[in-house]
């Protein structure tokens, strides 16, 4: 065995080569390490880096919304507040000038379909924009706290919530499991007004629910000073899927 490496022996000087080796690698200035960076180009200017002022009146609020979904209908999307300063800026504060309590359906974005960015919108979402304490709350919080100045509601065409109401109502009754019947239980009174109208049931249904969304908001208590004044207003509409409109109801 003299001048031959036992297999024990040779492994073993085979580890400690290779541990000196990637020790040695990370001591190296050479070494890198797979990282993800955001580069911004001295010069460049970056159209999404605009810093919007703060709006606290509720019809520019909703000016605002309505020229950002014509921008989204038309596929002229600026796409704005998305930037790292944007970023930086809003790790300090938020201010969102509306409030958008929405169905969760994942076709209706708010920040898409109103084509605003980062600190824009306060956005609640919740399958058929129903109002709970929790989102009430949440609406309080940004109207007293955050001086959000527009609330809307917005239902939307094909509004599966709505449209699961409507079949638990008619024969064989059959009734959802589990906190979906809170659902259930929530839009029925929206369905029975839509019942009493002339046209398609499940749009009155739809617009009658998001109407009667609305209507909850307003009964709060934490909102009376600033509906009273002007300096709040809660508004209801209607999202189109096919042709991307959002239209006040």
């Amino acid at each position: 065995m003299d001048g031959v490496l036992s297999r024990r022996a040779w492994l073993g000087a085979a580890g400690a080569t290779a541990a000196a080796a990637a020790l040695s690698a990370c001591g190296s200035s050479t070494h890198t390490e797979s990282t993800t960076t955001v580069t911004v180009p001295a010069g460049v200017p970056i159209t999404t880096e605009r810093s919007r002022p703060d709006i606290t009146d509720p019809d520019t609020a909703l000016a605002k919304l309505k020229k950002g979904n014509g921008r989204f209908v038309t596929a002229q999307m600026l796409h704005p507040d998305q930037g790292p300063q944007t970023r930086l800026r809003l790790s300090q504060a938020q201010k969102p000038f509306a409030v958008v309590l929405s169905c969760s359906d994942s076709r209706l974005p708010p920040e898409v379909i109103f084509d605003q960015g980062l600190g824009d919108l306060f956005v609640i979402r919740v399958a058929g924009n129903v109002v709970d304490p929790a989102g009430l709350g949440s609406i309080e919080y940004a109207v007293g706290h955050l001086g959000t100045p527009l609330v809307m509601v917005m239902g939307h065409e094909n509004c599966g919530a709505v449209s699961a109401t409507l079949e638990a109502l008619q024969p064989p009754f059959d009734q959802p499991h589990g906190a979906v019947a809170s659902l259930i239980t929530a839009i029925t009174p929206a369905v029975a007004v839509a019942e009493q109208q002339q046209g398609d049931l499940l749009v009155n249904a739809i617009r009658a629910n998001a109407l009667q969304s609305r209507e909850e908001i307003m009964k709060s208590h934490e909102l009376e000073g600033p509906l009273g004044s002007g300096a709040l207003k809660v508004v209801t509409s209607y999202y189109n899927l096919q042709d991307g409109t959002v239209s006040i109801i």
